[in-house]
Formats: structure tokens, sequence, C-alpha cells
């Protein structure tokens, strides 16, 4: 997934009314719209290099957009509303091994009246979870707890009772990041209906991304290891 334009190098000043983020850039301050309702734990340290991309939306109140932050020399990608085109890219690219061989690609797919889930891939289900937290050299999902991701677990649970394939995919926006974990201290509950999930068949994937200031895309499956 490329960059519809150039990213802008700055230095992070704050984050603020989570979504707000003040940046230096060439010694003045610009606000940029911060797309990640998370807690960006560990991401957030005054004077961390991040880059924003600049809006050309006239009806904008704020003219950049908060893409990439940079953490004990990794670049992390934190604009969750591009997770979804990111994997969709991958999915078009055969990016993902799982799903090399799909036909049909259907974004936003409507399970229920009150569920969706982020494809549909011939019979699978595709459920995405942007990863940014990095903790001890190790990517980490969730970084709060996430009663909606606890959801989606159970309703992907139920979805392989009426025939469907189930899949989770941990997209891990983080530069050269070789291990994955579920960051069970933070949500024992999401830790829990994870393992619940595992045991009634839900396949969960993580692949890493590689990120640069032109582009973010899928690069290669990562490991799952146990949680602590």
């Amino acid at each position: 997934m490329n960059f519809t334009n150039t990213l802008v190098k700055g230095k992070l000043v704050k984050r603020y009314k989570r979504f707000f983020t003040d940046i230096e850039v060439n010694n003045k301050i610009v606000t940029a719209h911060c797309p990640n309702t998370g807690s960006m734990k560990g991401l957030l340290e005054q004077g961390n290099e991040v880059w924003i991309s600049p809006q050309n939306d006239p009806s904008r109140k704020l003219k950049f957009t908060l893409e990439i932050i940079k953490v004990k020399k990794r670049l992390i990608g934190v604009n969750t509303h591009r997770a979804n085109r990111i994997v969709q890219h991958g999915l078009e690219n055969k990016l993902i091994d799982e799903f090399k061989n799909t036909k049909n690609i259907k974004p936003e797919f409507k399970y229920s009246s009150d569920t969706r889930f982020d494809f549909l891939c011939d019979k699978n289900l595709l459920e995405v979870k942007n990863v940014t937290l990095l903790r001890n050299d190790v990517a980490e999902f969730p970084d709060a707890v996430t009663t909606r991701g606890a959801k989606h677990l159970k309703m992907l649970i139920n979805s392989i009772k009426k025939g469907y394939k189930a899949y989770v995919l941990f997209l891990t926006q983080i530069q050269g990041i070789n291990n994955f974990r579920i960051a069970k201290d933070i949500d024992p509950n999401y830790f829990k209906d994870y393992i619940e999930a595992k045991k009634a068949g839900v396949k969960f994937l993580a692949y890493r991304c590689s990120l640069n200031s032109k582009q973010i895309k899928i690069e290669k499956k990562i490991k799952i290891i146990d949680a602590k």
C-alpha cells in the first residue's frame, strides 16, 4: 500500500484528547490527527521521530495525519485506518500464504445484524487486528482491554458451527520484529477467549509489515509464541 502523499518527518511533542497530536516540524508545531483509539502504550515518548501525511481535503480541520512513530530504532505504523487496506493489498498480491488461492475477496462482510468481519475470502472469514505494542523485542496485542476483540472471537467460534473457516490476522506494523504473543497481563479475558477460540478451530496468524516513508506492505509471517 503506497502513501498518496510524501510523508513529512517531525518529532512528537504530545498526544492529547485521544485524537490530537502535536508534532514539531522545522521548528514549528503542527497538530495532526491521531487515527488510533488504542492506548498506544510505549509509543508516545516526547521527542520520538514521527512521520505524518499531508491531507488535501479542504473540509478537514487538521491538515496532517500521524502515520509512523520510531521507537527503539524500529518504525511502527500507528494508523489503524490503513490496516485493512494493507491486508487487502496483501490478499490481492498473494502475500499471505494461507490465502494465496483465494478467488473472491469481499471486504466488510456482514455476518449478522450486529457483526461485520473485515474480509470474506471465498468461505473463509478473516478478522484483522492492528498490532503496535512492542515489549522486550516481542510484538503484542492488545495494548488495552478490548471488549470488541473478545466479541469477535466469540462470533468467529459461532461461524465455525455454520460452516465457515475462521481466521484472525495480527497485522504487526513493527519493523523487523520476529515474534508475536497475546498480552495476557493487559487483558486476561481476551487471552482466555483466545485459548477458547483456538480450541474451537479458529486459526491465528501473525504477519509483519515492511515500512518506510513511501509505503507499508505485508512482508513475512512471524511466530506466535506462548504468553507469559
